[in-house]
């Protein structure tokens, strides 16, 4: 399933969507009037992706129930989310050593990843213009990177259950003031300025994605080719990043992780490529679709 959050007039609605055919089925017309209000209620009530599954065992939605996606704008898939987004810095090898002109990281460290998390008012839509925030920061890069949702509570989970957790994929670009991640000297403060977290199009069930998860990513900055990598690189598996991010902390339905991002990112070119007002952004990644955001002052 393809499931997303959209805007129709002023009304906030979430459905089903047919992206081979531009089309989407708001929820109350394909679960009828007793349809939860929004994507993450779904996902919530659902417990699992079975659970989810069984609640939409009716026949699709009839041809006039659905709208052109043209028609309607869309949402990021849980634009309020419950709590920050989880994230994981230097998953990809290729990604250190660009960063590594120094040479003081000898490698990676593969036994323990590094997690960080975004604000949730980072959280956008997937096409919407973000304010560069020029008054505060002149180093706006960005990261293209895979999401996993969560889709049911688990604590101390055994990586050999973790995909058992996974309610499926979407898109974030995990944008990110490196100036002021730099004089922080932490993450969180550089990668949560308002509107630092596009994500969409919509979230693809983990039963429309082959395991194990080798998606090819891909982001672009005014049409030029940048990062160009597999999620099979990452140093870090899913299910390793499910499981011990679990120890000792307990994972609710509709979490967000993001994966980690491959080389290629402005900060790694010599001299760095920051953005600028009119850059237009472009992440992709297969059996997904695609974000593409201006940046403006």
């Amino acid at each position: 399933m393809y499931l997303a959050t959209f805007k129709i007039g002023d009304r906030e609605d979430w459905g089903l969507v047919r992206p081979d055919r531009g089309l989407i089925c708001p929820a109350r017309l394909w679960l009828g009037e007793g349809a939860p209000l929004t994507l993450l209620e779904f996902i919530r009530s659902s417990d699992t992706l079975d659970g989810a599954k069984s609640g939409v065992s009716a026949p699709p939605p009839p041809s006039d129930k659905w709208i052109n996606v043209d028609d309607v704008e869309l949402l990021p898939p849980i634009p309020r989310p419950i709590r920050n987004i989880f994230c994981v810095g230097k998953n990809y090898l290729e990604h250190i050593e660009e960063l590594n002109k120094d040479g003081k990281i000898s490698g990676a460290n593969t036994q323990y990843p590094q997690y960080f998390t975004k604000a949730t008012h980072t959280v956008t839509g997937p096409f919407a213009e973000i304010s560069l925030h020029s008054d505060i920061t002149s180093q706006v890069d960005y990261e293209a990177e895979l999401a996993v949702i969560i889709g049911k509570k688990g604590i101390n989970i055994p990586e050999d259950k973790a995909m058992d957790y996974v309610f499926g994929y979407t898109i974030i670009n995990d944008v990110t003031a490196r100036d002021l991640q730099r004089n922080h000297n932490q993450w969180f403060k550089g990668k949560s300025l308002d509107g630092f977290c596009p994500m969409g199009p919509w979230i693809v069930t983990k039963d429309e994605i082959d395991q194990p998860v080798e998606l090819n990513i891909s982001s672009r900055v005014n049409g030029e080719l940048r990062q160009s990598s597999n999620t099979r690189n990452m140093i870090f598996s899913i299910p390793k990043l499910i499981s011990i991010l679990s120890q000792g902390l307990t994972l609710e339905p509709g979490d967000i992780l993001a994966t980690g991002t491959p080389a290629g990112v402005g900060m790694g070119f010599d001299p760095p490529k920051f953005l600028k007002p009119g850059d237009v952004v472009r992440i992709e990644i297969d059996n997904i679709g695609y974000i593409e955001n201006r940046f403006v002052e």
